[in-house]
């Protein structure tokens, strides 16, 4: 999504701030020095930098080491796959430190969050500074409601991040090196005054000054502000919170009711991540979208690479390279990083029969983009129990069956790579038939092939086990076992219109906020206030969303990369790239392979996903609560609500503070991620201030800070 503006960017903290001007997109990054700072104390210079505030947010999703790790691992969501790059964010062992130990330059760090988010901050501050400048009081309030909302978000960041941070609210003059040390409540008041302030200046849902299909408005506000307010009442303040607790909820209610009110949910949440069809289609101008990290087909020039869909791919071009060949990219949507491997629980709290969102959030089935005969280059055969696999053929599987289904027990799952002795057939042909037949409404379509041989299966449980995590290559990490580049990966972020057809930029924005995280967190609200109706309802609307619809086909899959690769220009030779995703995208799913003896149906499941009571909550609910351990009223409510996030909002970097806003995460991951070995609750909910920003601290006289004033910046336990 393009947006013409200019960028001017400022650091403080350790750095001296600055304000720099740009090019005419603020997606082609090249600076020049056409402005100088005194640009930015006239209307047209303060006007041009409010709408620069868009471009401060990009650095979420770009290169690895910004956000992904530190907004979504180390939950009970993901382990990794084979690349341990980013180990420590998993396992919080010792290498999590406030000056981190990177393995290479894929190793994110806390600083690379702490440093990003001044930036935005620092301009911000300049607009707040000189918008007496505007004379137009409607003109002069939307950049006001803008910078306060940009300054309210980043000290959002930080604060659920770090706890506290730098609180700086005035244009710096120069380096400062001497700041004064804050509390995570004061620092939580000052997002919260931020964002409020933010809420009362825009001009409900019309952003004129900016004007583009996702400007922030009163609603992107009204979101944040609920989510901080509702973060300041949660269980990580309850230190400090007694006082203002009940106040903070009911004016996060206020809030989401705005929000709510003015926006609208997509009827299916296929027209929120599925059908992406390129750069600047209608998805991505949703009234449910609330804040996106804006992207484009402008890749030159850029200084972060937005690739997000590769982080969550398996590894094709490893485990499947004899039917993919060196095809990853626009084919698959994206490289094929292979980060963030799903966990056995992010799978199994769907329930697999009735909620859509499973199998329109993980790709299940791939086909053959190369031809494959029973001899490989080297003349070696191929494993008897296929053949020739051609394309368009099914190459790739995988079956999220539940824990007590046994009707595979008797195969031997993998890639064939790897697991050489793998002999899964689908015996029965319920995989949909091939050639990208099967259409969103109408009967789905068997493949007609009983017995029909795959030369790459992986299925979640066999012989009532989970054994998800043992295909494809297995290595292990510094310290965690078992880590497999072969698992279903979400299509949520899939992007087949990139620089190149293996390249590293992506066109498609990166969704930051939207409705249906409102209403999750406005009924956790109304949890903590005893609406337990008021927040089943608000669970409901998300569940009856999530259901499958009257006349739906439910063996049909579409994700953003078959028809966004055949818009690309950007792609040399094209025409057999597109003839590859043809036969590797076959717009299918194993919904039927995975349910074995489930009647083909076009009947809506939006009865079964709405029928529960907190006494009785849906089974794959009661399993996972078994399992943590949570028997209170409030307890299974709350965790409830966590199991409804990761089924909504799977792999949209949120999961972390949610987790660590409800002190979950040491409940939840010992029981769920094994791979979470070293959480300590006693230091972990906080990350590292960086040692690099604390080494530079010194008092206002110029003097160095001693030890113990060091430390006192420093979070405990680090």
């Amino acid at each position: 999504m393009k947006f013409n503006k200019y960028i001017a960017a400022g650091l403080i903290a350790a750095t001296a701030t600055g304000f720099t001007s740009c090019s005419d997109d603020f997606l082609d990054e090249k600076l020049s020095s056409s402005y100088d700072t005194q640009y930015f104390e006239t209307e047209n210079g303060i006007l041009a930098l409010t709408k620069s505030l868009y471009g401060h947010i990009r650095w979420i999703g770009g290169y690895e080491t910004q956000g992904y790790n530190q907004f979504m691992a180390g939950t009970d969501e993901f382990g990794i796959g084979t690349d341990a790059a980013n180990e420590m964010w998993l396992t919080y062992d010792v290498r999590m430190a406030p000056s981190f130990v990177t393995l290479n330059g894929n190793t994110g760090t806390s600083a690379h969050v702490w440093d990003e988010v001044y930036y935005g901050i620092a301009s911000a501050n300049k607009i707040i500074a000189s918008a007496d400048k505007i004379a137009n009081e409607e003109t002069r309030n939307a950049a006001l409601a803008q910078a306060y909302f940009l300054r309210g978000f980043n000290y959002y960041i930080l604060t659920s991040q770090f706890g506290h941070c730098v609180i700086q609210t005035v244009p710096a003059d120069g380096i400062i090196r001497s700041f004064d040390l804050t509390t995570e409540q004061q620092c939580w008041e000052q997002v919260i005054s931020d964002l409020r302030q933010a809420y009362n200046l825009f001009d409900g849902e019309k952003n004129t000054l900016v004007g583009q299909p996702v400007s922030w408005t009163k609603a992107t506000a009204a979101h944040f502000l609920a989510k901080a307010l509702l973060f300041a009442a949660s269980e990580r303040c309850d230190s400090w919170n007694g006082a203002v607790k009940d106040a903070y909820l009911r004016e996060a209610l206020e809030a989401a009711d705005y929000a709510i009110g003015a926006r609208k949910l997509e009827n299916d949440v296929i027209d929120l991540y599925g059908n992406w069809t390129g750069v600047n289609c209608d998805i991505e101008k949703s009234n449910e979208i609330l804040m996106v990290a804006a992207q484009d087909e402008h890749f030159t020039g850029r200084t972060a690479a937005r690739n997000p869909g590769a982080f969550f791919n398996p590894q094709f071009s490893n485990f499947a390279n004899t039917t993919l060949g060196g095809m990853r990219g626009c084919v698959t949507g994206g490289k094929d990083f292979q980060r963030f491997r799903p966990t056995e629980y992010t799978i199994s709290v769907f329930d697999n029969v009735n909620d859509a969102r499973l199998w329109k959030s993980f790709a299940t089935v791939y086909g053959t983009a190369v031809e494959y005969t029973d001899k490989d280059k080297d003349g070696n055969v191929l494993g008897a129990h296929t053949g020739a696999v051609h394309i368009g053929d099914p190459s790739v599987v995988f079956i999220l069956n539940k824990k007590d289904e046994h009707a595979f027990d008797k195969f031997k799952f993998g890639a064939y790579r790897y697991q050489t002795d793998v002999n899964f057939a689908d015996e029965e042909g319920r995989l949909p038939e091939g050639g990208r037949k099967q259409t969103r409404t109408g009967d789905a379509t068997f493949s007609g092939k009983p017995g029909q041989h795959i030369l790459n299966a992986w299925i979640q449980y066999q012989n009532g086990q989970y054994v998800g995590d043992k295909f494809g290559d297995v290595k292990n990490g510094a310290y965690t076992e078992g880590n497999s580049n072969m698992f279903p990966g979400i299509i949520k972020h899939t992007c087949g219109y990139l620089n190149a057809f293996a390249g590293d930029n992506g066109s498609r924005d990166l969704i930051l906020a939207r409705l249906g995280e409102t209403y999750l967190v406005r009924a956790e609200i109304k949890l903590r206030l005893n609406d337990y109706n008021g927040a089943k309802s608000d669970i409901d609307v998300l569940r009856k969303r999530g259901a499958w619809h009257k006349d739906e086909n439910r063996s049909y899959f579409v994700d953003g990369c078959h028809a966004a690769a055949a818009s690309t220009s950007h792609v040399t030779g094209k025409e057999a790239n597109v003839k590859a995703n043809d036969g590797w995208n076959l717009g299918m799913n194993t919904y039927y392979l995975s349910n074995p003896g489930l009647q083909v149906s076009k009947a809506s499941t939006e009865a079964e996903m709405t029928n529960w009571t907190w006494d009785r909550l849906p089974a794959e609910d009661e399993a996972i609560l078994a399992k943590i351990g949570a028997t209170s009223k409030f307890d299974r409510a709350l965790n409830f609500i966590l199991n409804e996030h990761t089924r909504e909002l799977v792999g949209e970097f949120v999961r972390w503070e949610h987790m660590a806003r409800t002190k979950t995460i040491h409940t939840r991951c010992k029981a769920l991620n094994p791979d979470i070995l070293f959480f300590d609750a006693s230091k972990h909910y906080y990350r590292p201030i960086p040692q690099t920003f604390i080494d530079q601290l010194q008092h206002a006289d110029g003097t160095n800070l001693t030890e113990a004033e060091k430390k006192a910046w420093q979070n405990p336990g680090y």
